[in-house]
């Protein structure tokens, strides 16, 4: 029943409604098969569906699903380097793309691997974190990219990334956007974004990186209920935006970000990600584990990734903690 309930989707994503009756014929199967397929879709994925006599069904709020030809087209050049593979349903990108790339090595995956899928049931973020999301209210995509150097070599890899969509959010016309350490992108100190990186190899090479990138599309109101945090997403920030252009633009300038990171590291995406940090020279709370948190400023970031943060006359460096702005007393 999911092939058939993705296929009513895809074609209730053009819009307008249209016909049980036409919708059958199109799809070789029966009224009644139709009307189960969608009842599953809003019981499953929570989508809403207006339904008329003689009219037939419609989507409440449309979806834009994932074009594989024209992220392909809005790729360019950058497409000979991208193996794209679009999924209706996975449970998590990032560990499908990590099943790939550590398979036997006449199977495993090359550079460049890509899944998207347009609903994923076990997303994942940082420290376990579940990821939230809708059906077609989100980009969730991992991408694979082997490097020579070791796993050693790649400090600074989720901050030279969160660079890469920066770059390309921008070039999509969505505005606002910044990044906290170590691996959020937030509007307006809300979340809009997170990644995920996961390396395997050895400490000196070869190595590879499963990047794992959500970012909120677009929101609905119980999935912002789930969420304990204050979060935004692309179409406050850029009502016109489309889910195929920021894949595409964002994908494109990954491609471009990790063949120069691979070359030169994080130093010269150093100056470009702090001025983009929305909490660099605020006063923050430090939250390490096993010790106590600590009041300090950011003072900005490692060539390696690593937060540095003055406190009193010390300036001390963060390889993980967890940071928030400290409320002056």
């Amino acid at each position: 029943m999911k092939g058939l309930a993705f296929q009513l989707l895809r074609k209730l994503g053009t819009g307008g409604f249209h016909s049980g009756e036409v919708l059958a014929k199109e799809f070789g199967t029966s009224r009644s098969a139709v009307s189960d397929a969608l009842k599953e879709v809003e019981a499953e994925y929570g989508v809403r569906l207006y339904r008329l006599q003689r009219k037939g069904y419609k989507l409440e709020t449309p979806i834009e699903f994932i074009d594989a030809d024209e992220v392909t087209r809005l790729l360019g050049p950058a497409a000979k380097r991208i193996d794209l593979e679009l999924l209706d349903t996975a449970s998590s990108t990032n560990t499908l793309v990590l099943q790939r790339a550590s398979a036997a090595l006449t199977k495993s995956a090359a550079s460049g691997l890509t899944i998207i899928a347009e609903h994923q049931t076990a997303g994942r973020g940082r420290l376990g974190r579940a990821w939230q999301s809708s059906l077609g209210g989100a980009l969730t995509f991992s991408l694979l990219w082997r490097f020579r150097g070791g796993a050693s070599q790649l400090g600074g890899l989720s901050l030279a990334v969160a660079v890469a969509v920066l770059r390309g959010l921008k070039a999509a016309g969505v505005p606002g956007v910044q990044v906290k350490w170590p691996n959020d992108l937030i509007a307006d100190f809300c979340k809009v974004g997170g990644i995920l990186i996961e390396t395997q190899g050895d400490m000196l090479g070869p190595s590879a990186a499963v990047i794992g990138i959500g970012l909120n599309f677009r929101l609905p109101d119980e999935v912002k209920d789930r969420i304990d945090q204050p979060v935004s997403d692309l179409v406050t920030l850029a009502p016109d935006a489309s889910r195929n252009r920021v894949f595409a633009l964002v994908l494109k300038s990954l491609v471009e970000v990790l063949a120069d990171f691979e070359e030169r590291g994080f130093a010269p995406f150093r100056k470009e990600w702090e001025s983009a940090h929305a909490y660099h020279g605020k006063p923050v709370r430090v939250v390490r584990a096993g010790e106590r948190d600590l009041a300090a400023q950011v003072e900005g970031v490692a060539d390696d990734g690593a937060l540095l943060v003055r406190a009193g006359k010390d300036v001390l460096r963060l390889a993980s903690a967890e940071i928030s702005l400290r409320v002056a007393s």
